[in-house]
Parts: C-alpha cells; sequence; structure tokens
C-alpha cells in the first residue's frame, strides 16, 4: 500500500463505570415477565454495566480518549480532528461533544464535530476520519471519542422493549494516524433504510411532544417502539441480508473474502442471533467476544470487543478483523482492519 494512503489505528481507549446490573436484577425490574434464566439464555445478558452519578456521556468519552492517549503516548497536540461518537443522551443538551472533549484533554490545535448513527456512529466515523484524511492534506491525525448511557432510558415494564434490556454504559476512543502502517483501515460499506426512522425512540423530550409537569414521570423512560408490528416485520425481511452486504462489501474493498476473517467485533444483542451471525459467517467463539458480561453500549461495543479481542489474545499480528454494527433509524455498517 502506498504509505501516503496508509491510514492506522494509532491505539485506543476505554472507560467501563463500576456499577453493574444483574440478570436477576433486570428480570425483577421486568415484574416478573422476564425470569433471570431467560434473560441469561434468550437476551444473553448475564450483567451488564451501568453508570455512575458522575458518569455522563460526554465526561466518559473525555475519560476513554485521556485512557487512549496515555495507552498510545499521543501528544493532544497533535490532534487535528475529533470526531464524537457519543450519544444525544448527555449532560446538557445543545452542546457539542466533540467541542467538550477536545478542551479536556488539551487537544487545542483540533477542530471537533459530533457524528450521530446511533450504534453505527463508530464504524461511520472511522470511514469519514479516513476519507476526510486522504481528502485534506492538514488532516494527519484523528480522533474519535463518546460516551453512551441510553439504559437510563429503558422501562422493563415495557414489553415491546426487551430488545433494549441490554442497554449499559461505558466510554471509547480511537486514534488514527495518516502513514502509520499498523493496524490498517481498510475497506467499509454503510447502509440505512429511512422506512424505519420513527419506528424506534424516546417519545418525550423534542418539539413534538415536550417535557411538560404532568409527563415527566415517564418521559424519562419513554425510550420504546414506537411502532413495533412494523419494526419487527422489516427487520425480519433485511435486516441479516443488509449486514451481510455490508459484510461482503467492506471485505471485497479490502481484496478479502469471508473465510479471510479472523475476529469479529459484533455488538450485543440476544444470544441466537449472535449464534445465526457466527455460522452465517462461518466463524466460531473462539473469533468474537459476546459481550454478555457487559450489555449493550451502543456504538462503544466495538472498540470494547477490540479491547477483550486483544487481551484475550483472540486478535493476534497479521489478524483481519471485523467491524459490525446495526442501529436504530435504521441502518447497518461493517469495516475490516487488518491488524498489526
Amino acid at each position: 500500500m502506498n504509505k501516503d494512503k496508509a491510514i492506522g489505528i494509532v491505539g485506543y481507549g476505554i472507560y467501563l463505570p463500576e456499577g453493574r446490573q444483574s440478570a436477576e436484577e433486570i428480570a425483577a425490574a421486568t415484574n416478573g415477565v422476564w425470569t433471570a434464566d431467560a434473560v441469561r439464555e434468550k437476551l444473553g445478558i448475564e450483567q451488564k454495566v451501568i453508570p455512575g452519578k458522575h458518569d455522563g456521556t460526554q465526561e466518559m468519552g473525555v475519560k476513554a480518549a485521556k485512557d487512549a492517549l496515555a495507552r498510545t503516548q499521543t501528544d493532544p497536540m497533535d490532534i487535528d480532528l475529533l470526531l464524537s461518537v457519543g450519544e444525544e443522551w448527555k449532560e446538557y443538551p445543545l452542546t457539542t461533544s466533540g467541542i467538550y472533549i477536545q478542551e479536556q484533554i488539551g487537544a487545542r490545535r483540533a477542530w471537533a464535530i459530533d457524528v450521530q448513527q446511533r450504534c453505527c456512529s463508530t464504524i461511520s466515523a472511522l470511514k469519514m476520519a479516513k476519507d476526510m484524511m486522504l481528502a485534506d492534506e492538514n488532516i494527519n491525525t484523528v480522533m474519535i471519542a463518546g460516551g453512551y448511557r441510553n439504559g437510563d432510558f429503558v422501562d422493563y415494564t415495557d414489553k415491546t422493549m426487551s430488545m433494549m434490556y441490554n442497554l449499559s454504559a461505558a466510554g471509547g476512543a480511537l486514534i488514527l494516524k495518516k502513514g502509520y502502517e499498523h493496524n490498517l483501515l481498510l475497506g467499509s460499506h454503510v447502509m440505512s433504510d429511512g422506512s424505519m426512522a420513527r419506528d424506534a425512540g424516546v417519545v418525550y423530550g423534542g418539539t413534538e411532544k415536550p417535557i411538560t409537569c404532568e409527563n415527566a414521570g415517564k418521559a424519562y423512560k419513554s425510550l420504546t417502539l414506537m411502532n413495533p408490528a412494523h419494526m419487527k416485520e422489516r427487520l425480519n425481511s433485511v435486516s441479516m441480508d443488509n449486514w451481510m452486504n455490508c459484510i461482503d462489501l467492506a471485505l471485497q474493498k479490502s481484496g478479502y473474502q469471508r473465510k479471510d476473517i479472523d475476529y469479529l467485533a459484533v455488538l450485543h444483542f440476544k444470544r441466537s442471533m449472535h449464534q445465526v451471525m457466527l455460522e452465517e459467517l462461518g466463524l466460531s467463539e473462539d473469533q468474537t467476544v459476546y459481550l454478555s458480561q457487559y450489555g449493550h453500549a451502543g456504538q462503544i461495543d466495538q472498540i470494547l470487543s477490540l479491547h477483550l479481542g486483544l487481551e484475550s489474545g483472540k486478535i493476534k499480528n497479521g489478524s483481519v478483523v471485523s467491524m459490525i454494527a446495526a442501529g436504530i433509524g435504521y441502518a447497518w455498517a461493517a469495516n475490516v482492519i487488518r491488524w498489526g
């Protein structure tokens, strides 16, 4: 590869709050509709991470970013661009998370912008970072960082919401550099389907249904499936095909095939779906980490999986890694990284 076109991942950072919620506690919160065994076996949650009082979305992004700087010995003044992938549920609405993180870590030469695509945000931001570095000679080092705690909005008594009982909390960060010929970010592919744009979301708090004295009690637990029948039908008909399309095209752009994947950095979803995904790709459990001890921290899952894959030795020098994600809205994304 031409060194001028090489975009490599210098390293990552991770932040995990100390709090945990067990399968038993989740089952109890459903008022007995779900048993602890069903939470474990069907939903694939042994426990999940929950945020503490001061684990705001932006602050978790700062902690992960600082961890990335420390792990890689990167000078924050070398960062040219900061892409925040933190969620919209944050300490203060209408503040720009990327600009806050930039200031807190001392990246005063950088400019920052927030990227929003729900759980696909990190993979899309990686594609954006690479494309922007190749297009702009003044962007040589990019940090991607953010935090996630959308689990705050989960109402466990809402039976339609079981697919989101796993929502947890974490912060993650990645540092990419132009001309860095290690851990190469290769091809990516992203797609979205607007027919489900408002099938899921937080009902109260926007201009359509503002929070009032009367609805405040339920407003902060109003993440739900607004059109569950349509979303379920549509996902059942297109989701796996769209995912495989993204994976295959990302591999094709990278000069690889499914058989070349060594490690899958995959988000947390129910156990049966996870197993179908592995079977479809011809992978074994030894080629991924199922996040049953962490839950689903949205777009931070891929960074957490990368961290766990490296720590466990599942990702080795020369490993072909594919990150995959899907986010409500609805979007699907995949990329390929040649590690080492």
